[in-house]
């Protein structure tokens, strides 16, 4: 069979990102530009369906890659409640091919669509970030695909969303395994490749064969040795590239390797007829190439019930720093190292472009409409013309936050892109959000009765953990603890905690976070003041990633014994005009309060205690509610 004659192949998706009462967005990657309509029914049989128009936004970013992002707007609101068969109909060589066709296993048994509901009302949420796939526990969102099987078969609504707060793929750390299944994924593909300037490579096909391709990448990521000054105010008198990820041995470095990546994470088409073969390997790493394999194998079978997941329910996306890289915008020096040096800024730059296609872009594509006019003239079928042109628009651009219309509003904050960077001092953390920002926010909570807050790093953190942070930064090592933190900032910090004070702002927050890879409830209200917003800091970490758990038992012991609640210590913190109980999950260890266990997040926001109920659910099928 020739390259002509490949058959149709959807290579990943499709993904139900923005649905609302006003348009349903599907994401999706094929291997042909075709023509592609939508045709969508009402799950209850007996009522109209919508009338809607269709577009779509195709991106090539290889010969036999194309990224869409197919857009459905109807011409009336949709009711509350409202259930959606939807099918995708692709024209192919004078054949009509349906999703049942292209994508057999992607429907629940009993359905011949996949099904998904609008909900105006949040009633149930999933969320929770973090997703290694070369962890070795079992990736968690096999139990999002759980629950809407459970709820459809037995014609109940499902979680209103899925929200992913951050770390969806970790460009910088990758498994030995899974660099090889890319590179093999880039040429079955054939995406795109690219050149680069300031390193010891030139283009994408001299980094193939390069000896250190695979585990030795930090010798080819940048070192800058006219910042060496720098470098050992970091890290002492051991030299570090500008990439400061412990695992950046394998960091991703081409938009190719980070689009194949994202393709694998969510999509078992890619995977199938890969090969690994450790004897390719440095001898140094064949064991640990052959550990990594066994974690990854157990990644791959699981991708086709979380792609099925993924068609059945409304999925929003937020980056965090492993998206991009390790300490991404952590401290002002940390940018002015990055953004100075070509090579480095070409490589965050990709995994920004990264972000845009395949995550950013599908949570309202019209918010977009500015930097695509930008970007979209140099994504050609040749490749990527002006690559640095490219990159430097998205670095300009500053709306990658978005707010979602339910109700409760659904703010979700953007923490990498809009730092309060320190003046006096460029070691220091950067406020994860800075003056402007913050007041935005107050503007989007004033007058509301209730909000949710997607913030990637959780607004009130386990404070032993925050302490050793600020005493790590004081001898200017925050970049060895990851120092990012709300607390952090002292402008930042102030701020926020002046919005949650203000009469005029939400009686009740809901706070979502990830990031740190272990769980934990609180409940916060204001001392001394009788008409206290109730505030719920709700955190799940990761979906296929934990904290070491002993560590992190006597971390949560000293927690208690230092912050407890009567504790003296608290007045000496920048919350002690804040009330913060613990929720304990229900668990046989009754005193420990953090959970470190991969799991999704399910918050329940119909109880009549008004108080949202917290749950995890684990990889491995515990239920562990906070009580």
């Amino acid at each position: 069979m020739t390259d002509s004659q490949a058959p149709f192949t959807l290579i990943a998706g499709p993904i139900v990102r923005k649905l609302d009462s006003h348009q349903l967005v599907l994401w999706y990657v094929s291997n042909y530009q075709v023509p592609v309509h939508a045709a969508l029914s009402n799950a209850r049989q007996q009522s109209a369906t919508p009338e809607y128009q269709q577009r779509q936004l195709c991106h090539q970013v290889g010969n036999k890659a194309f990224v869409f992002h197919h857009i459905i707007d109807f011409s009336q609101p949709l009711p509350p409640d409202t259930g959606l068969d939807y099918d995708l109909i692709f024209e192919f060589q004078n054949t009509q091919l349906h999703l049942a066709d292209v994508a057999p296993d992607l429907c629940y048994p009993g359905f011949d669509k996949p099904r998904v509901y609008w909900q105006a009302t949040l009633r149930k949420v999933l969320h929770g970030s973090c997703r290694k796939p070369h962890h070795d526990e079992g990736d968690a969102l096999i139990r999002v695909d759980q629950h809407l099987a459970e709820c459809l078969s037995q014609n109940q609504l499902p979680a209103s969303l899925l929200m992913m707060s951050g770390d969806q793929v970790y460009v910088d750390d990758v498994a030995g395994p899974f660099l090889q299944a890319i590179h093999q994924v880039i040429a079955r593909y054939e995406l795109f490749s690219e050149t680069f300037s300031g390193a010891k490579v030139s283009n994408y096909e001299e980094l193939l064969q390069h000896e250190d391709c695979f585990y030795k990448r930090t010798e080819l990521l940048p070192h800058s040795d006219e910042n060496e000054e720098v470098q050992e105010t970091f890290f002492g008198a051991k030299r570090k590239p500008i990439f400061t990820s412990v695992n950046a041995k394998n960091h991703l470095i081409t938009l190719s390797e980070v689009m194949a990546m994202y393709f694998m994470v969510w999509s078992e088409t890619c995977w199938q007829d890969i090969h690994f073969d450790s004897s390719k390997m440095p001898e140094s790493e064949r064991q640990n190439f052959e550990q990594e394999q066994q974690s990854l194998l157990q990644f791959i079978q699981t991708l086709p019930q979380i792609r099925r997941a993924l068609a059945h329910i409304p999925v929003y996306m937020m980056f965090d720093d492993h998206d991009v890289t390790d300490d991404w915008n952590l401290t002002r020096e940390w940018e002015e190292l990055a953004y100075g040096n070509p090579f480095s800024k070409r490589i965050i730059g990709n995994a920004l472009f990264g972000y845009m296609l395949c995550q950013g872009l599908g949570n309202n594509p019209e918010q977009f409409e500015f930097l695509l006019k930008e970007v979209e003239p140099h994504i050609t079928s040749a490749g990527i013309t002006e690559h640095n042109k490219v990159i430097d628009a998205l670095f300009e651009w500053d709306d990658w936050h978005y707010q979602i219309a339910t109700q409760p509003k659904i703010v979700v904050l953007d923490t990498r892109t809009h730092r309060w960077r320190s003046e006096e001092n460029a070691a220091q953390p950067s406020g994860l959000l800075d003056w402007e920002r913050l007041r935005e926010l107050r503007q989007q909570v004033t007058g509301e009765q209730s909000v949710v807050i997607v913030s990637p790093a959780p607004i009130f953190g386990v404070k032993v953990i925050e302490a050793i942070q600020k005493i790590f930064t004081f001898f200017g090592q925050a970049l060895t603890v990851d120092a990012e933190n709300w607390m952090a900032h002292q402008g930042t910090a102030r701020v926020l905690l002046d919005i949650f004070k203000e009469p005029e702002t939400a009686q009740q927050f809901v706070i979502l976070s990830g990031d740190v890879h272990y769980s934990f409830v609180y409940d916060i209200r204001l001392r001394f003041k009788d008409s206290s917003p109730s505030i719920h800091q709700i955190t799940t970490s990761g979906f296929c990633n934990q904290f070491p758990v002993t560590l992190l038992s006597k971390l949560d012991a000293m927690n208690q014994w230092l912050y407890g609640h009567h504790s003296p210590l608290n007045w000496f913190t920048k919350r002690r005009r804040l009330k913060i109980s613990t929720r304990y999950p229900d668990r046989k260890n009754k005193r420990s309060s953090l959970v470190s266990k991969s799991a999704v997040g399910l918050v329940d926001f119909s109880n009549e205690r008004k108080r949202p109920e917290a749950r995890l659910l684990t990889w491995d099928g515990e239920d562990i509610d906070f009580r």
